[in-house]
């Protein structure tokens, strides 16, 4: 067992508090957007080795060493000698944009393409940084808000009519904008009708800001939002952070959705998504491939995002836990590299067996726990993390002996 750092990205959406608050440390006085728990080259923990002396080596580096010893030969059969998924604390204090993940086979042609035209790693107009694609996983730990998937066509008839009425007594009536959506989303074919209005928007330039500019005005000059409130809400706040950007008439046509404290979703390939708010476990594919469609200051692709989008019309893809036998939660999601286990512990608890199919990472962010195993063991305090190899499953988690409040810790593992 190792003990892992963790690295911290700043990005500016990102809250000065909540990460830090969870974790029980101070606040670093900037955004703390994503701690990244995990292998990723990009910004892999960095394990303490007691075998090299307590010297530090990145986590990627030490699973290089014996890919099959601290991963699994299963899931080195079947992923690769690189840990297949990467988890996060994420906390969004800000809109993130409006993204969507590719699948495998566009990630592996996407990335070949893009290197074979010798696009640099970094440059921001490259789409694929690496080959993997990136299906991944939310739980929130704080009321969290997110645009999730394009939700059925007839809904997003009734909002845009509910808009356009808006306009009735205002000269000139509602945007032609407004007219041309409608027409698209009463095609014959829903997946259609979407993608019409979804390129309407994405593509339509100054006319689209024009028209959102017209659209806020109206809301905020009174119009009657009910029942839409947090539709219509959403695309008020947006356009302050993002004044006129396609992607606020386009957070319409998406699933405008509410997680309390425990739930969680799971996000596809070709999922148009964007956070809004809120602190949660995000678990993930190890990819940091992400193709941007709006509320981004960043480069868009808009032919590449075109092929990458999936139109179906999907119902909220909610994510309910699974009961282990001692009562834990474990969230399965329909992928093979990865699963999350939340372990919660009072302090008289018997242990737990930790859900372990190849390498696991660890992270508490209550109390303190006890990691034992046939091969080694670890404590940590709240704001700890570990990384568990293959080899040394199986593992139970303890709460420490004389503690006097509940434990709370997440695990990821594969999911084969």
């Amino acid at each position: 067992m190792y003990q892992i750092d963790n690295v911290l990205r700043d990005y500016a959406w990102g809250s000065t508090t909540a990460i830090a608050a969870l974790l029980g440390r101070p606040e670093s006085g900037g955004p703390e957007a994503e701690l990244w728990i995990g292998a990723h080259p990009d910004s892999p923990s960095v394990a303490r080795v007691p075998e090299d002396g307590s010297a530090t080596t990145p986590l990627d580096a030490l699973i290089s060493r014996d890919p099959e010893h601290f991963l699994g030969a299963d899931s080195v059969a079947r992923f690769g000698p690189r840990l297949p998924f990467l988890a996060k604390i994420l906390a969004a204090a800000q809109p993130l944009s409006l993204q969507v993940h590719p699948s495998l086979e566009q990630a592996r042609a996407g990335f070949a393409r893009e290197n074979a035209a010798g696009l640099a790693p970094e440059a921001p107009n490259r789409n694929y940084r690496d080959d993997n694609h990136k299906p991944e996983m939310i739980l929130a730990l704080t009321p969290f808000e997110a645009l999730c998937g394009f939700r059925p066509a007839a809904r997003t008839v009734e909002i845009l009519r509910h808009v356009a009425a808006a306009f009735d007594s205002v000269d000139g009536g509602a945007p032609a904008l407004i007219d041309g959506l409608l027409g698209d989303l009463q095609s014959a074919d829903e997946s259609t009708g979407l993608r019409k209005a979804f390129e309407r928007l994405i593509s339509g330039g100054q006319s689209v800001a024009d028209a959102t500019a017209l659209v806020v005005a109206a809301l905020r000059s009174g119009a009657p939002v009910a029942p839409y409130e947090a539709e219509l809400n959403t695309v008020v706040s947006l356009n302050e952070k993002y004044p006129g950007d396609p992607g606020v008439l386009i957070s319409l046509l998406l699933n405008r959705i509410s997680l309390a404290p425990g739930e969680a979703v799971y996000l596809p390939a070709g999922n148009v998504h964007a956070y809004l708010h809120g602190l949660g476990v995000e678990v993930m594919a190890s990819s940091d491939n992400v193709l941007r469609g709006g509320l981004t200051p960043k480069f868009v692709d808009v032919p590449e995002l075109l092929r990458t989008v999936d139109f179906q019309p999907v119902a909220v893809p909610m994510l309910a836990a699974e009961r282990t036998v001692l009562d834990q939660e474990l969230f399965r999601p329909p992928f093979a590299e990865f699963q999350l286990q939340r372990i919660e512990l009072s302090p008289d608890a018997g242990p737990v067996p930790l859900a372990q199919s190849g390498a696991a990472v660890v992270i508490v962010v209550a109390g303190n726990i006890y990691l034992d195993s046939p091969k080694g063991d670890l404590q940590l305090a709240r704001g700890g993390s570990a990384f568990l190899a293959a080899a040394e499953a199986p593992v139970n988690v303890h709460p420490v002996a004389g503690s006097t409040e509940p434990a709370l810790a997440f695990a990821v593992t594969t999911g084969l």
